[in-house]
């Protein structure tokens, strides 16, 4: 009876495994796993592939595909090529504007103004006349001296003349030759000191602001006007003395002012202080600027950029793109669809970019985004910046509508608006009528 017993339970429980066999693995709870005793039952199925890669034969499938070559997907990256441009060493410091040429108009000997012959910040030529001072004493000199000159020479004339005869001595001949030079000289002299009344620009330039008026009287060397020679400017600045041995006669500078954000003036040193400063162990240079339209006026502050080395074809880098390790600059290059790390030399720092002093060639492609999902070696994949993973996905690919659906209609596996979501598993079969058994 025993036996018997025993049996029939074995029966019981292979119909039982047989059962559960079935349903996991062709009945409504495909595609779930069961465990009993350490052995499943029911292995869940891998869901087909859909696309180039399920169309493909194994070990053909096309790169960047899933599972091709048995290898991780490519991971998606921003790069791009080195930017080749010019590098350039520069030493900021601080500076003023001062005219090319400036004077102040004062006279050598005092007078009373008679004309002003410009408009205040006027354009002047040189040689134009500027101040004419009131010169009636020293025109009634010259005046003076001119007829002096004549009757001597007249008197010069016709002891030559005597004396070419043999009527005249010598000496008389002597001192008219004398009294016709003493009033040659005097008449220079009147015409010298004449000329002092008339004060003209020694060189083009600007008029500036007037300090005497029409009338009034000055004396020698007051202040009447200045004259200012705008175009080109000058640009005194400082640099430390350690810079001393890099600065040359010759460089290139770039002068910004706060009066003019965003404009900036080039220029080129021409001179360089032979002493240097001992209070602030600086060195003073000099340099010229282009001023077109007289926008820029001296005395403004401005601030220098000199260059002291100009590297043509060097190539930059987006900050972002450099990994630090250690105490060294790596960046990851794409070879071949793979990651590959490289130690590169930077340079200077340009704005948002850096230099790349060695390490790297112009047609390198640098991974510029996506640093922390990669690794030397990893498959990886160019993609434009601002990609988003899924962003125009074709029409049948995985949580996307199949090719022919309406707009709008809900994804394969997805719940309509309004119905309850999906549980994942099977509705229960009606259980049938009649008595048990």
């Amino acid at each position: 009876m025993k036996h018997k017993t025993a049996v029939v339970a074995a029966g019981l429980l292979l119909a039982a495994a047989g059962g559960a066999w079935g349903y996991f693995n062709y009945g409504p709870g495909k595609g779930t796993n069961l465990t009993v005793a350490g052995v499943n039952l029911a292995p869940a199925t891998a869901p087909a592939a859909s696309g180039p890669a399920a169309a493909a034969p194994a070990g053909q499938r096309p790169p960047g595909a899933p599972g091709a070559g048995g290898g991780p997907p490519p991971v998606p990256v921003e790069a791009a090529a080195p930017r080749v441009g010019q590098s350039r060493d520069t030493v900021t410091a601080v500076g003023t504007f001062r005219s090319n040429e400036s004077v102040m108009v004062r006279p050598e000997l005092a007078s009373r103004i008679k004309a002003f012959n410009f408009d205040e910040g006027q354009k002047v030529r040189k040689g134009q006349v500027l101040v004419q001072l009131d010169a009636s004493i020293e025109e009634a000199a010259t005046a003076q001296a001119e007829a002096a000159l004549a009757l001597s020479k007249a008197n010069y004339d016709r002891a030559v003349a005597l004396g070419a005869r043999q009527v005249t001595t010598e000496r008389a001949i002597d001192e008219a030759r004398a009294a016709l030079r003493r009033d040659e000289a005097a008449l220079a002299l009147a015409r010298a000191r004449l000329d002092k009344f008339t004060l003209v620009a020694p060189w083009d330039g600007v008029m500036g602001l007037r300090r005497a008026s029409v009338g009034g009287y000055i004396n020698a060397g007051q202040d009447i006007v200045n004259l200012e020679q705008i175009d080109p400017l000058k640009v005194d600045f400082r640099v430390p003395e350690n810079f001393l041995g890099a600065v040359r006669v010759g460089q290139t500078i770039a002068v910004t002012a706060d009066a003019f954000p965003g404009k900036e003036f080039p220029g080129r040193v021409y001179a360089i202080d032979p002493l240097v400063d001992e209070a602030g162990r600086a060195v003073v240079i000099r340099a010229h600027v282009d001023n077109p339209g007289d926008v820029m006026r001296p005395g403004v502050f401005a601030r220098v950029a000199l260059a002291l080395a100009v590297r043509d074809n060097a190539l930059f880098v987006p900050e972002q793109a450099l990994m630090p390790v250690g105490d060294r600059q790596t960046v990851f290059k794409i070879v071949e669809g793979r990651v590959q790390a490289q130690v590169v030399r930077i340079g200077r720092r340009q704005g948002t970019e850096v230099e790349i002093v060695d390490g790297l060639a112009a047609t390198d492609t640098v991974v510029t985004a996506g640093h922390l999902k990669i690794r030397p070696g990893a498959p990886a994949r160019v993609v434009p910046p601002g990609f988003q993973p899924g962003a125009g996905r074709p029409p049948g690919a995985a949580g996307g509508p199949p090719p022919g659906a309406a707009p709008g209609a809900p994804a394969p596996g997805a719940t309509a608006p309004g119905q309850p979501p999906l549980t994942g598993s099977a509705p229960a079969a009606p259980r049938p009528q009649g008595g048990g058994g």
